[in-house]
């Protein structure tokens, strides 16, 4: 098109679509940027997310490490974050007033543990750089009309735009899979990823609150062993280590349809035949000792002994008196116990969705469509999710502010 202001739509108001729209705003104040929210509240996971907290970044700042943490999309992610990353992220808050602190897992949460110190942030400066937000907008039709796109709202009104970005989050609610599938696009797909285990036939039910800081989870003897902390819930497992190997297993879980064995070694990266070794030592130098008190520090003392109880060791038993065939028993539940998972329990702060637009599809640099020009995507709606950790937050702040930079220097 030739002159006049371009118009720019961003279609979603998370945290991808929030940066885009500012990013797009404040880089050529000429544009009118328009922000359409489905719902009648920007900013939803924001709020909720790290128990209100709002965990919105990771403290990992070399690109090749930081793409490690994305079980889909960490080739393309790995490049995108050459130009944008946690630093650019923590230097962005920091300059507009929202000062950031890290933890001791890396997790990056505002000085004032509070959300609404982020989204605060987020609406100032959409009003500082006029970007126009509509609440209860529901796009149910997108169409290209020769170098525009026609954009309907809520299935009567139309609006007009240069330039669109797709910033739906999950598309399983948004009901744009036919349209984008109309305009050429794949969509791998849509599943759940960062939830809980089920355990229907709970046998660590009497445990639920414990938590074991470091232990290894994994769903199948062929898949990777995810490390982190696991928290025993009235209904399952639940934790860090738990939410990794459901986003990394995440479509063989759903093939599953959520049926499955887990296998969890309580000490973490200790191997069997080391905590044999220290089994061993304990028999020697805690020989009139009872076997019921916990000689693993690194191990909470309930779940100790229902570990002991598991494999049929009297109360009284010391380890002078312990059969070898009780050790191997114990050995076994110390490193791989194992658990059967019936059903996935979802997390509202830190649900993800995998699957999307095929990443194949979709030009990294500037997040633009490959195969529909003037249209660009960011966050969800794309084939990538990260584990939990601030990195999901991360990757919308960096498909964001790409696909907001092109759109605004882009010549239409």
């Amino acid at each position: 098109m030739g002159g006049g202001t371009k118009t720019f739509v961003v279609i979603g108001g998370g945290a991808a679509g929030y940066f885009c729209a500012i990013t797009a705003a404040e880089s050529n104040p000429s544009l009118r940027v328009i922000l359409l929210e489905a719902g009648n509240q920007v900013l939803r996971k924001v709020k909720v997310s790290g128990g209100g907290r709002c965990n919105l970044t990771h403290h990992c700042f070399d690109p090749k490490e930081l793409s490690t943490r994305y079980p889909r999309g960490a080739k393309e992610l790995r490049g995108a974050f050459h130009h944008w990353q946690p630093r650019d992220t923590i230097d962005w808050f920091d300059k507009r007033g929202v000062q950031t602190k890290v933890e001791q897992d890396g997790r990056m949460f505002p000085v004032t543990n509070d959300s609404q110190t982020v989204i605060d942030c987020l609406l100032s400066q959409a009003r500082k750089h006029a970007v126009s937000e509509r609440l209860d907008a529901r796009v149910t039709a997108l169409k290209q009309r020769q170098e525009q796109w026609e954009v309907q709202v809520n299935g009567k009104e139309s609006l007009l735009a240069d330039r669109v970005c797709l910033a739906l989050g999950s598309l399983k609610q948004s009901g744009l899979e036919q349209v984008l599938a109309g305009l050429g696009h794949s969509i791998s797909p849509l599943l759940p990823s960062l939830f809980a285990f089920n355990l229907p036939h709970h046998p660590l039910k009497e445990l639920a609150g414990v938590a074991v800081q470091h232990a290894a989870v994994r769903t199948s003897p062929q898949n990777t062993a995810q490390h982190g902390p696991v928290l025993i819930t009235h209904r399952g497992l639940s934790g860090p280590a738990i939410l990794r190997a459901s986003a990394w297993d995440a479509r063989e879980l759903a093939g599953l349809n959520y049926q499955f064995t887990t296998e969890i070694n309580w000490l973490g990266k200790t191997k069997p035949i080391e905590a044999q070794n220290r089994l061993q030592e304990f028999r020697k130098e805690r020989a009139s000792k009872k076997v019921k008190n916990n000689p693993f520090e690194e191990l909470p003392k309930r779940l100790w002994l229902h570990l002991v109880q598991s494999c049929g060791i009297d109360g009284e038993t010391t380890w002078a008196h312990l059969s070898k065939q009780s050790m191997i028993k114990l050995l076994q539940q110390l490193t791989a116990y194992q658990v059967e998972v019936s059903g996935k329990t979802m997390n509202k702060e830190e649900f993800v969705t995998c699957g999307g637009v095929s990443l194949k599809e979709v030009d990294f640099r500037t997040m633009e469509s490959k195969l529909v020009p003037g249209l660009h995507f960011a966050g969800e709606c794309l084939d990538l999710d990260g584990i939990t950790g601030g990195f999901n937050f991360q990757a919308a702040w960096t498909t964001g502010y790409l696909a907001g930079m092109a759109m605004a220097s882009k010549p239409t």
